[in-house]
């Protein structure tokens, strides 16, 4: 049974006084703007994107299932049927140094603006300053004109450390922070939001391979970036310390929400900024919304309409292979303005709010094993679209030895080369109410290396869509009972375009 064929449009639920559906954008409607990471197979993610200026902007991560191979004894052991892409032994031979790319979609143009200079590491030897651009931002504060485009960075384990960076043209960015915001020992910074008047982020990652755990789970905030001038916004771990990282932030109904990443299930916390920092916060939901580990972290935000919803994963796409939690699909929650929350999809359960069973019928993962994340949503047109992260792309390199017994005895009954050809690649949907789903695509428009969609912007041109696609410039195959390496062209972030009159 291949993805597509999951899909079943009796489990709409349309009620009699709901309008027509308005039109959204099918699969036919997307249009490939950028292939191969800008004709550089190391540019693995399309980490970040935003619309600034009448141009999008595009921030890359490089390398990044070379960089997951230095961590490869303590968190990738289950990847031990050869390496899925060509790596040095030593990853600082790479070019690793980030890049900004910048599109003008009326001339079909785009032109790299930003490549991340090289600086003097902790050991006295040259490396890239940032090896990703993570999260962007639209912010003016107290001294600026006029808004600016704000990027947060990851850095090697061997640089100074992350930045905030800053740019008032679309072509110079300069720093807005000192290394690790406040010199905090993190490698990572993922969120950046702001909200009355002020410019809020949160560290995400720390040095030793934890890109996803900082470690230090607390938001930070300035009323003016571009002089540099950070403080702490909230307590560490709002009190609790089991959480790990403030992994995403979003405004909605006059708060400020944070979601963390907590392995016995995450929490979200709201505070309207008032007073004086640190702020009160309360907390909305704790234990993953009553499923625990199996909902580790928050993945993704997105306000639509009169509520917030909320995207789960675990790290490491959907399998915690040093916490052992996992492996288990993703699920969408909504919270409404008055702290209510219900389950969209997922697994019925008895929480400490009742008994919640999935409002649009659909199970985890819009019932694929393999979306481990629900990694970004955006709203374009009056449609609320979702793209996933689908681990299927790299089963065909891993060993199934330590796997839990229930994953055995699935893919005793599946071949591999069967799941990969129909589950890999991510999926994209679309919702005109939040609680009825139609597919867009469900194998990654095409291309099975495109595990994940990273980005999702919505323009005056267009819904813009950027992949995770990390297999690239050289993908390891199978031949002769060996595994060679040999060039994909179909590595490297993808960018497509969605418009409803292409």
């Amino acid at each position: 049974m291949t993805k597509n064929s999951l899909y079943d449009p009796r489990r709409l639920k349309l009620r009699a006084h709901d309008p027509a559906p308005r039109v959204g954008l099918k699969s036919e409607n997307f249009k490939q703007t950028c292939p191969n990471g800008f004709g550089d197979g190391h540019n693995s993610y399309a980490h970040t994107m935003a619309w600034f200026r009448d141009h999008l902007y595009v921030g890359t991560t490089r390398a990044n299932l070379c960089m997951v191979k230095v961590f490869r004894d303590d968190h990738y052991r289950f990847i031990d049927q050869g390496w899925p892409v060509e790596c040095p032994d030593d990853i600082y031979r790479l070019d690793r140094r980030a890049q900004i790319w910048r599109h003008d979609p009326r001339e079909e143009r785009w032109e790299m603006v930003m490549r991340s200079p090289m600086v003097t590491g902790v050991d006295g030897t040259e490396v890239a300053r940032d090896m990703g651009y993570r999260g962007m931002a639209i912010f003016q504060g107290e001294s600026e004109s006029s808004p600016s485009l704000y990027v947060v960075t990851s850095a090697p384990g061997k640089a100074p450390g992350p930045l905030i960076l800053r740019s008032t043209d679309g072509i110079e960015f300069v720093p807005a922070s000192e290394h690790g915001i406040l010199g905090l020992p993190i490698t990572t910074v993922r969120a950046l939001t702001s909200f009355e008047g002020r410019l809020f982020t949160a560290p995400a990652g720390a040095r030793g391979g934890k890109v996803n755990a900082a470690g230090i789970a607390q938001v930070y905030e300035s009323r003016d970036p571009a002089k540099g001038i950070w403080r702490a916004a909230s307590l560490p771990g709002f009190g609790d310390s089991e959480n790990e990282t403030v992994f995403e932030l979003q405004v909605f109904a006059g708060y400020l929400y944070a979601g963390t990443l907590n392995n016995s299930g995450f929490q979200v916390w709201r505070t309207d900024a008032q007073g004086n920092p640190p702020y009160h916060w309360e907390r909305i939901i704790h234990a993953g919304a009553g499923r625990g580990a199996l909902n580790q972290a928050v993945a993704s935000f997105q306000v639509f309409g009169d509520r917030l919803y909320l995207g789960t994963g675990i790290q490491g796409g959907g399998y915690d292979y040093i916490k052992g939690i996992g492996p288990a699909p993703a699920e969408l929650i909504l919270i409404r303005p008055d702290k209510s929350w219900d389950l969209v999809i997922g697994s019925a359960r008895s929480t400490t709010e009742g008994y919640k069973a999935p409002l649009s019928g659909l199970p985890a993962g819009f019932g694929g094993f393999f979306n481990g994340y629900f990694w970004r949503m955006e709203v374009h047109n009056n449609w609320l679209y979702l793209g996933t992260y689908n681990s299927a792309t790299l089963l065909p390199w891993i060993s199934f030895e330590r796997a839990p017994q229930r994953v055995k005895s699935f893919l005793s009954q599946v071949k591999i080369e069967s799941i990969f050809a129909n589950e890999a690649g991510f999926d994209l949907w679309r919702s005109a109410d939040g609680e009825n789903w139609l597919p867009v695509h469900r194998q990654g428009f095409g291309n099975p290396y495109n595990y994940g969609i990273r980005t999702l912007v919505s323009t005056p041109h267009g819904l813009y869509l950027g992949t995770a696609n990390p297999f690239g410039p050289r993908v390891a195959v199978r031949e002769d009972d060996q595994w060679v390496y040999r060039e994909n062209p179909r590595g490297g972030l993808e960018v497509w375009r969605g418009e409803d009159n292409p």
